[in-house]
């Protein structure tokens, strides 16, 4: 992602819309609705026709700003305004996802970092509840500033995957292994997954839609988690 937002200093936008032009990334994230190179940010990627936008400290207005056609969106939810309106983004037409932002809603709320990342738990929770509710994918989780904590890194990435967040932003490429690996279903749960959904196809097939495997309860909602394992590892098999 090329970020010609915070990442570059507002006397260099001009300079980073070139780089921008040169490079063709595949998301750009352009500056706030709000800012004076919001427009011109727009033209270029109208131009460059990215496989998507992000779009800094998301409202609905601001989506709306972004107009009904163009790649799709990731709206980084980055604001006490952007929190309470999460469902209202997520169920924008274009937006495909949201993205949590800590570093900017932690300055405005006065939120302080923990160890337990309890801080961020209503927020987390809050997109993630949102974006089911308005039918699309599991957000992405805040990015962890520390490129050298790569305990403090998968910690996170644990801890975001066990509230229903499904992905996690990058600052740096060193982050991706633990990334990809902590959100990714282990060879365990894919196991657990598949024996699920088969003994379902079973016991549905005798007319039981609810039965014990290995002395747990199996009904329809847990076989709908074991199918989403196996979607989120690539392996799912059609039932």
């Amino acid at each position: 992602m090329a970020d010609l937002e915070d990442a570059v200093a507002p006397a260099e936008k001009e300079a980073a819309r070139e780089v921008v032009a040169r490079v063709r990334p595949p998301v750009v994230r352009v500056n706030g609705a709000d800012t004076r190179w919001f427009e011109d940010d727009l033209a270029l990627v109208r131009e460059l026709e990215p496989e998507a936008i992000m779009l800094p400290k998301a409202t609905p207005d601001a989506v709306a700003a972004l107009g009904d056609d163009g790649p799709p969106v990731i709206a980084l939810v980055e604001t006490a305004a952007g929190v309470r309106a999460a469902f209202e983004l997520a169920s924008a037409p274009r937006v495909e996802a949201l993205l949590l932002g800590a570093v900017d809603l932690g300055a405005e709320v006065g939120l302080e970092p923990r160890a337990d990342g309890l801080e961020l738990l209503y927020a987390r929770s809050k997109v993630v509840l949102d974006s089911a509710a308005a039918g699309i994918r599991p957000p992405f989780d805040v990015v962890h500033l520390d490129v050298r904590d790569d305990e403090g890194l998968e910690a996170e990435c644990r801890l975001a995957r066990s509230l229903g967040l499904r992905g996690k932003a990058c600052i740096h490429p060193a982050q991706l292994a633990i990334v990809h690996r902590v959100f990714a279903p282990s060879e365990t749960e894919i196991a657990w997954a598949r024996k699920v959904v088969d003994a379902y196809s079973r016991e549905t097939a005798e007319g039981r839609g609810v039965f014990a495997l290995d002395g747990a309860m199996v009904d329809r909602p847990v076989v709908e988690r074991a199918r989403r394992v196996l979607a989120e590892s690539g392996k799912e098999r059609a039932q």
